[in-house]
């Protein structure tokens, strides 16, 4: 005879068996330097305890916002960082290969800040290096996302003598990285797509919210994007590239997070300059068919 289950027993498989199952937590990895970590600013060290950091050094960054607009907008995301000052693309393939060599749903690429230290502005060693990591990623998961961010124009080295960009529209160098990083998405690579940081802040200077000149003053009712060595980025620049990583991965329009959005006010951001900044990540991202 067929041994009956205890009433109780019984009970409690029907309420597991009628309760939703919930999904496992989607994982990305965010690798970079000090544009991915938010130097010179109050992001980097901006809830680290939002993230895993696989250097151990306590930071947050841009993945920590990314982090924070991600359960600010439901989605369930485990979210880690491995960064290094400085740094191509390919150091962390040769120096933390043991660190990252792991199966991961997403990947973000952020390389130097001129793409190649030697020859600024020549994107082979960096899309090179995307590419080996993209392949390095695909062994472990095949249906791994690897997006590969385009940086913003340097005030350094374009209104100071003697660079690269010298003597240059200010949204040119962003123009050119842009124009790079999309070829290489568009040419494979392993690359799914193009973060357009650069680009983003290049709108936010054409529509008046960031003054496109630091070494003359910040003009009333704007912002600078750049950090106090006009090189890396302020925490209005960090938040605006943390806003286009997270809409170019989720598909989420930041309008989404209007009226729920905190991270701006933690790191002291004006909301109304927090609120144009969504705006024009939605509207960049939705120029480049990010969104919907």
């Amino acid at each position: 005879m067929t041994r009956l289950l205890p009433r109780a027993l019984v009970a409690v498989l029907l309420l597991a068996a009628a309760l939703p199952q919930t999904a496992a937590a989607r994982t990305v990895l965010f690798i970079g330097n000090s544009f991915t970590f938010g130097a010179n600013s109050p992001v980097q060290r901006y809830r680290p305890d939002r993230v895993t950091d696989l250097n151990g050094e306590g930071i947050g960054g841009v993945p920590a916002l990314f982090k924070t607009f991600a359960d600010e907008a439901g989605l369930d995301w485990q979210v880690s960082l491995e960064t290094s000052p400085g740094k191509e693309l390919a150091w962390h393939l040769q120096n933390r290969r043991a660190l990252i060599d792991r199966s991961w749903d997403a990947v973000v690429l952020q390389g130097y800040s001129t793409l190649d230290p030697a020859r600024p502005g020549d994107p082979a060693r960096h899309v090179a290096a995307a590419r080996d990591l993209a392949a390095l990623f695909r062994a472990r998961n095949p249906a791994v996302i690897v997006d590969l961010v385009a940086t913003w124009s340097r005030a350094d080295l374009t209104y100071r003598p003697g660079a690269r960009w010298s003597g240059q529209p200010i949204v040119a160098m962003a123009d050119e990285l842009a124009a790079a990083t999309d070829r290489a998405v568009a040419e494979g690579n392993g690359l799914t797509a193009a973060v357009a940081v650069g680009s983003a802040w290049n709108r936010a200077i054409r529509d008046g919210l960031a003054d496109p000149d630091p070494y003359d003053g910040i003009a009333f009712g704007q912002v600078s994007l750049w950090s106090w060595d006009q090189y890396h980025a302020s925490a209005e620049g960090y938040y605006l590239e943390a806003l286009m990583t997270f809409g170019t991965l989720t598909g989420t329009d930041p309008h989404r997070l209007d009226g729920r959005e905190r991270a701006a006010d933690d790191l002291g951001l004006d909301p109304r300059v927090a609120t144009r900044l969504r705006a024009i990540a939605s509207d960049e991202l939705r120029a480049r068919g990010r969104l919907g």
